[in-house]
């Protein structure tokens, strides 16, 4: 009861002050700029801070770091201790000492046995703060949470219990280092909670750094982690991947383990919340991926299908002809001026190849967000508002969207309602599948598109109290198609200026579009998704890979 007598603004104080106090004196900035004083703090910003080694290794790709570890040219302490400290800049939640000590560990069974442990053997992995990691709290960003096990105490599983994919992750060979910010509830495209306050985009500090899974978004872009995981559950993986110029993979639900993680409105089945990887490559995710399928997580997960990874299916699909359809409105919402022309890159580009790109015309996604908003607030926020109240701290506005400016105890939904919606969702799905197959007529190829090129939200990023609408990413969700974001572009203020012949559709539509301002937006990371169909996990990567290797050349 102590902590939940206590004011909520002393915790959080408590709480960020153990953050600070966690970094060691040498790793400590000197000076932190305001955000209008400097608004990149990537690239050439940190690197002032780092050593040439530490530049070398954290700028390095995820399978080259693994490719050093494993074979004796890097230690994993040395490599360990680079993203820490570049990490420690990024000013995340952090356990540098538990992580060296594992990297310890990790040299001495090479030295002993002259192989890796793991196909993952050396590299750092950040994580969500949804994960629980043993000897590490898990907020999700609650006051109520600290110093419990997701809001109750004396359960025995505090700084005890690990999430199942930590454990696979620890055999794989990963070194697990560092904990991100999240909003508190996870249910916002921005990341806020009353604990650290607001995480910025530190490629430009004037707009958020994405949600949920923001801190993850954040920090490998500005490579204090070389790999990480998040969640999504309406866009949670991919707009901070998109928003900080990352690959991020939103598998299906059942291909990757979720087990033992904490969440909000746990057994809410009908939209299921994945867990997937983010990185600054796509061989990247390709490496997670197949690593953790190799541990066969079917056996310790009940959700997880029985299916490895299909390398032979991720190269046949590389290789043939390809097809894609391009989603340039989703009927309710305009696109920015910069995101506009990334689909139109991408689209050029490809057509450039010879590929056949259609128009995408499916039914209705605003039927389809209504029924995932339907699924988010069956218990019309019960489960939120409880973990506010274990502290009575204020919600951030953030959530707001989804649950309006009070969350009221009205009574949950009952199993009639329930029942209801997810037969709105499985007649929407199956809508949606035949439409998918229709376009077989339409693809020159005998078979239907092989990849949607879409939007991942109408903005390159939103500002403070501005993501107001989910449709491009939350559509991904109710039909739970597989989806990977690829980084296209960054704004540039002379030539993505504002449209002056833009006629809103809607209040909404003027809303957004009325956030964007060149100025502001200038610099800022530009991206797209590529969406396939379900549990298409390897053949969305490898074409995710194909059309990122054409935008270079």
């Amino acid at each position: 009861m102590a902590a939940a007598t206590q004011p909520w603004r002393d915790l959080a104080k408590a709480k960020l002050e153990s953050i600070n106090e966690s970094i060691p004196l040498g790793w400590r900035l000197p000076f932190i700029p305001r955000n209008e004083e400097q608004r990149d703090v990537t690239g050439g910003y940190i690197q002032q801070y780092l050593s040439k080694e530490e530049i070398e290794i954290t700028e390095t790709d995820a399978r080259t770091i693994v490719e050093c570890t494993s074979a004796g040219r890097w230690a994993t302490e040395t490599v360990t201790r680079a993203f820490c400290h570049r990490a420690s800049l990024a000013h995340q939640l952090t356990f540098f000492d538990a992580a060296i000590e594992d990297a310890k560990s990790l040299d001495a069974y090479y030295l002993k046995n002259q192989k890796p442990i793991g196909p993952l053997h050396g590299l750092p992995v950040s994580l969500k703060d949804q994960f629980h990691v043993k000897g590490v709290e898990t907020s999700m960003g609650y006051v109520g949470w600290l110093g419990t096990f997701q809001g109750k105490k004396g359960t025995g599983k505090e700084k005890v219990f690990e999430s199942e994919m930590v454990k696979e992750l620890r055999d794989l060979g990963a070194v697990l280092y560092c904990k991100t910010s999240v909003p508190h509830s996870l249910m916002a495209g921005e990341t806020v909670n009353n604990i650290i306050d607001y995480t910025w985009n530190p490629k430009n500090r004037n707009l958020s750094c994405g949600g949920s899974s923001g801190g993850e978004g954040a920090l490998i872009g500005l490579r204090g982690s070389p790999a990480g995981f998040g969640t999504d559950i309406g866009g949670s993986i991919r707009i901070p991947a998109a928003f900080n110029g990352l690959y991020g993979l939103r598998p299906s639900t059942g291909r990757l383990p979720y087990y033992g993680m904490a969440n909000s409105m746990d057994g809410q089945n009908s939209v299921l919340s994945v867990v997937g990887p983010l990185a600054s490559s796509v061989g990247t995710l390709q490496l997670l991926v197949k690593s953790l399928l190799s541990r066969n997580p079917w056996l310790h997960d009940p959700l997880v299908h029985d299916m490895p990874w299909r390398g032979e299916k991720a190269a046949i699909e590389k290789a043939e002809k390809l097809s894609f359809a391009v989603l340039r409105h989703d009927g309710e919402v305009s696109l920015h001026p910069p995101v506009k022309r990334a689909l139109e890159s991408v689209v050029q580009k490809l057509e450039n190849q010879g590929h056949k790109i259609i128009e995408w015309a499916p039914p209705s996604h605003k039927r389809g967000l209504d029924i995932i908003l339907t699924a988010w607030t069956y218990d019309n926020g019960a489960d939120i508002r409880s973990a506010l109240e274990l502290s009575g701290e204020p919600k951030a506005p953030q959530i707001g969207i989804t649950y309006g400016g009070d969350i009221k105890p009205d009574p949950p939904k009952d199993a009639t309602f329930i029942a209801a919606n997810n037969v709105a969702q499985r007649e929407y799905q199956k809508e949606y599948m035949e439409y998918w197959n229709s376009t077989a007529e339409l693809t020159g190829t005998g078979k239907p598109v092989d990849i949607v090129i879409a939007p991942v939200a109408p903005f390159a990023a939103a500002r403070r109290n501005g993501f107001l609408w989910y449709g491009y990413s939350g559509i991904v969700n109710i039909l739970d198609y597989t989806a990977c974001t690829l980084p296209v572009t960054t704004v540039d203020k002379s030539i993505d200026v504002a449209d002056s012949s833009f006629r809103p559709l809607s209040d909404l539509d003027k809303s957004v579009m009325d956030t964007y301002d060149p100025e502001i937006y200038d610099g800022a990371h530009v991206g797209v998704q590529l969406i396939g169909r379900r549990l298409q996990e390897e053949k969305v990567l490898a074409i995710t890979e194909y059309v990122a290797g054409i935008l270079t050349n």
